[in-house]
């Protein structure tokens, strides 16, 4: 049986940075109008199972009956089985249960967060990321018809489908020799020392950013890297900046609608397997892909490592061409 999965974040795009910037608001119906599309295209490509997460929205159980309702269903569509916490873990949780399961490719809607919970939740499932989220440098802004397109194709490949894929890199986080966490984007490191909203955005409070990639056409803080120095997701080496009252000013979109001067004191290329190490003054939080996860006491000693062992992240345009030279649009 070749199936997918779809991890659809009902609380994304709704953190604090909505009442400090200009972002875009992507509702739950519209995330559930996406599933649909995802579903349709999947069971029009020859998918014979989807699997859900389950959600406070209950978004997999909404597209069930609209599409039920509308007798368009075809595919077996399955809700995940397992109390729900409202958190990032439920996303580990399913992602995990859907590795488990062998589903054959991974698709979710979220933002950055979203995308890096699922990631710690797979190790060889190919992975799409649809932005519904409020940083979406890992996401990409696709057509939900296209993204089930891709899913099942890469479904219906198997391992084949690795080759229209890209493994991508991945921030291991030590704290005093112990890994604590990972971010596929960043990890930024801020005087912040309470969670608070999860959510990062005061530009006043950032000390370090280490990024895995990073371009001044994205929104937040890896766009401050990015404006220094950009690094593409098929470079073998990731970058780290300090930040302070003097050295290099540049210009990054921090935040939807929000350019802000910042100064870019130091700056260093890490190799992949190298590390960015320092040791911390103060107290600190690590946000990882915009969300503040890692506390830091004074002394502690920080390794921030860069690796290619990040999930295989579909490439839907490559991933389509190839569906197309091996036929599978091709009807009788």
């Amino acid at each position: 049986m070749t199936s997918i999965g779809i991890i659809a974040n009902p609380a994304s795009g709704k953190d604090i940075r909505r009442l400090v910037s200009y972002a875009t608001t992507i509702d739950n119906n519209e995330k559930v109008n996406i599933c649909k599309r995802i579903v349709l295209a999947a069971q029009g490509m020859g998918v014979d199972e989807v699997v859900f997460m389950p959600d406070t929205f209950m978004i997999g159980c909404a597209v069930l009956d609209s599409l039920e309702s509308d007798r368009v269903l075809k595919v077996k569509l399955d809700l995940l089985d397992f109390e729900i916490e409202a958190t990032l873990a439920d996303t580990i949780r399913a992602a995990e249960m859907m590795e488990e399961r062998g589903v054959g490719a991974l698709v979710v809607l979220g933002g950055d967060g979203t995308s890096r919970a699922a990631a710690k939740g797979i190790s060889s499932t190919p992975l799409m990321s649809i932005s519904t989220g409020t940083n979406n440098v890992y996401p990409a802004m696709m057509e939900g018809t296209v993204a089930g397109m891709a899913a099942a194709a890469a479904a219906l490949m198997g391992d084949a489908a690795r080759e229209c894929c890209v493994r991508d890199k991945k921030i291991s986080v030590y704290v005093n020799g112990v890994l604590r966490d990972i971010a596929l984007i960043d990890a930024v490191v801020s005087d912040d020392f309470y969670a608070g909203a999860k959510a990062i955005w005061d530009p006043e409070r950032i000390r370090r950013i280490a990024v895995t990639r990073c371009h001044p056409a994205t929104i937040g803080f890896s766009a401050v890297a990015g404006a220094y120095e950009i690094v593409e997701d098929t470079d073998d080496f990731g970058l780290a900046i300090t930040l302070g009252s003097s050295g290099r000013g540049v210009l990054a979109p921090i935040a939807a609608g929000v350019l802000t001067p910042v100064r870019v004191q130091s700056a260093e290329r890490i190799p992949l397997g190298g590390d960015y190490a320092f040791t911390a003054e103060d107290r600190c939080m690590i946000a990882l892909d915009g969300e503040r996860e890692v506390r830091v006491q004074p002394g502690d000693e920080v390794r921030l490592r860069i690796d290619r062992d990040g999930p295989w992240r579909i490439l839907p345009r490559k991933m389509l061409s190839r569906a197309a030279e091996l036929g599978m649009y091709n009807v009788e």
